[in-house]
């Protein structure tokens, strides 16, 4: 895997003995002759939908795919290559995913791989696209960004996008939690607009620190687990526990389905800020319908390989925000679980086998070092018969 970064113009780091440390500097061309007439765009939408035709153009060898992405995308190397590695690379494919928004959906277009969620594009369809770009182009002034103008020339030479659910656009502002505590079963691949919305661990100061602890934990001991979701139950305090790995684990008194779990909730606003269910491209649901039953959330503190049993440790504290007043007589998992520990083993072949969540277990409560109260979740391929019940 070997990556550039296009530029518009000349910065002094270019020929500078300190960008050997920096990804490969490259200066777009000149896209002035090219026509641009959308009011409200830029005309970096030219230069940006030619980089993967001017990349090609360096030859660069035993290349089987060319991906995309915005300075914002943030990519899992391992599980971009798991995914790509699913297709034949020697045929046309363009592959990516639109965005969660509804309305910017029916802007832009369903059929559309949102640049910001990142794309990939076979070598022979990378090589047809380049015979014929800058003529597309000419046809297209009035389109607003380079994703959608690849799209267009994409609708000319007849390639339909072949959506994968783990590259990810997220035009949302507010918490991901909901869209992450509920990832389809299916790689991450890709995170955009982490700058926007806020940190994904609240207690980390700066969006760049959230990000390392998930890469410089859970993505590099087991990447193809991070974020996939398992449902299980506390049954002697019927609760239900929802683990998405490497991320959270989120508590809810008493017995809600796995069929209400795996869908997101609405931690977060489309992207014209409007609270409406009806504005994404996929199901939600409200963050409370009873008030006993909002999540207790805990959040990774902490990531391990424990070697002597070859299983990885997470640890999940308790995320303290207010709930609302509860008749209920369970004193609540704020009272009785302060921290949850979760043992897992790594599962690099998990894509290779047909897609299905993760089983947990949970054990009784305990007391820890400190005399914090802990819960223990085990996590891993379900044995014959188990299913997520009560």
């Amino acid at each position: 895997m070997r990556g550039y970064v296009w530029l518009d113009k000349p910065v002094k780091e270019l020929n500078s003995p300190s960008s050997s440390l920096l990804p490969i500097l490259k200066l777009s061309s000149d896209t002035s002759k090219l026509p641009y007439t959308h009011k409200h765009g830029s005309r970096s939408a030219l230069r940006l939908s030619r980089i993967v035709s001017e990349t090609l153009r360096l030859h660069p060898t035993n290349v089987r795919w060319f991906v995309m992405g915005d300075d914002d995308t943030v990519f899992l190397p391992d599980n971009l290559v798991t995914v790509l590695s699913r297709y034949d690379h020697r045929q046309p494919y363009y592959i990516g995913s639109h965005s969660e928004s509804h309305l910017q959906n029916i802007y832009f277009s369903y059929g559309m791989a949102y640049g910001g969620g990142g794309f990939a594009i076979s070598r022979p369809l990378a090589e047809s696209i380049a015979k014929m770009q800058d003529r597309c182009l000419r046809r297209y002034p009035s389109l607003y960004g380079s994703d959608d103008r690849i799209h267009a020339c994409m609708a000319e030479l007849g390639v339909p996008l072949t959506r994968h659910p783990g590259f990810h656009q997220y035009d949302v502002y507010g918490s991901l939690l909901g869209l992450l505590a509920a990832h389809p079963v299916a790689p991450l691949v890709s995170l955009h607009h982490l700058d926007i919305v806020d940190p994904i661990f609240p207690s980390v100061r700066s969006h760049p620190a959230a990000v390392r602890r998930l890469f410089d934990g859970p993505v590099k001991l087991d990447s193809a687990a991070v974020m996939q979701q398992s449902i299980c139950y506390e049954r002697s305090k019927r609760w239900t526990v929802s683990v998405s790995w490497g991320f959270v684990v989120q508590i809810v008194r008493g017995v809600v389905s796995p069929r209400e779990m795996e869908t997101p909730l609405r931690t977060f606003v489309n992207w014209y800020r409007r609270a409406d269910y009806t504005g994404y491209s996929f199901n939600t649901r409200p963050l409370v319908r009873n008030p006993c039953q909002k999540p207790f959330i805990y959040y990774l503190s902490s990531s391990r390989y424990d070697r002597s049993r070859r299983v990885t440790v997470t640890t999940y504290d308790r995320h303290r925000q207010d709930h609302p007043p509860c008749p209920w007589p369970d004193p609540g998992p704020s009272r009785l679980v302060d921290r949850i520990v979760v043992t897992k083993k790594p599962d690099p072949s998990l894509w290779d086998r047909a897609p299905r969540r993760n089983c947990c277990r949970v054990t009784p409560v305990r007391n820890g070092k400190h005399g914090e109260k802990v819960m223990n979740v085990d996590v891993g391929v379900c044995r014959d018969g188990e299913i997520s019940e009560i």
